[in-house]
């Protein structure tokens, strides 16, 4: 396996151009060193590792990517990586208006490694799931979980699925017909990746090796499609989990947000 080094080069490398598969509606513009992504719930911003760029010039392409979405009407959000540089660019895009919400940890594990079967409680099914219906009542389980309407998750996996049926695995963890958890595997074509998102569990069915469970079955599917290595943006919940199932932290990912009605809270 490759040291944390290597890893976070690889991530860097691989992870940080155009997503594939882009849902329809959904288009990337470059602006400089940046992949503007217009169409979705709200904009997003990807750059490099290093922007290129520094003090008066950077401060003018974080304000023309504000400028950009609020003629839109629309939030936006810049993904930063606690390794990008400059230093000072979180402080400049405070400055502009944006406002960090909650630092997650990058982790990557090796999806061969990960896809080891584990065990659920009785009475709890995993199944892959593609049906609007179903993606409806994971966006009520998460609205549960989120205390928000999360109405919006419903109506993106919806058309990712319809975009790219092949490119996203969607897994529902159900006890009684009722969703109690879910989570779901996104490749990423042309690179060794895929990607773990979701694994939300309503608060009393946690603790229970449902979250670990759909974390190996997703590992499965992955194997089964040559992937090599497993990416999760991993909140302070999680990522003790999935360190102990042998994922490596190789950096911290904070969101920037900027709204014309900006709150300081996602927008969902």
């Amino acid at each position: 396996m490759a040291g944390i080094g290597g890893l976070l080069a690889a991530y860097d490398e691989q992870m940080r151009g155009v997503p594939p598969n882009l849902p329809l509606g959904v288009s990337c513009e470059q602006d400089g060193p940046l992949l503007r992504i217009v169409g979705q719930f709200r904009g997003f911003i990807s750059a490099p590792s290093d922007v290129g760029v520094r003090g008066a010039e950077l401060d003018w392409l974080i304000a023309r990517q504000r400028d950009y979405f609020g003629a839109r009407g629309e939030a936006v959000e810049w993904k930063t990586r606690g390794h990008d540089k400059p230093d000072d660019l979180t402080d400049r895009l405070h400055a502009a208006g944006f406002v960090p919400e909650e630092q997650e940890t990058v982790l990557i594990g090796m999806a061969g490694e990960m896809a080891a079967g584990q065990a659920l409680p009785d009475g709890v099914v995993v199944r892959r799931v593609t049906a609007d219906a179903d993606m409806r009542r994971i966006a009520v389980m998460e609205s549960a979980v989120w205390q928000q309407d999360w109405t919006w998750l419903a109506d993106d996996l919806i058309v990712r699925i319809s975009t790219a049926p092949d490119e996203i695995a969607v897994l529902v963890a159900e006890a009684g017909g009722e969703v109690v958890s879910a989570a779901w595997l996104v490749f990423c074509a042309g690179t060794e990746f895929a990607g773990l998102w979701g694994g939300s569990t309503l608060p009393e069915w946690r603790g229970r090796g449902i979250y670990r469970a759909l974390v190996a079955a997703r590992a499965a599917l992955a194997v089964a499609r040559g992937v090599r290595f497993l990416q999760v943006d991993a909140s302070d919940d999680s990522a003790p989990i999935l360190r102990r199932l042998g994922f490596h932290a190789v950096t911290t990912t904070t969101p920037y947000v900027w709204s014309p009605r900006q709150t300081g809270r996602k927008p969902q």
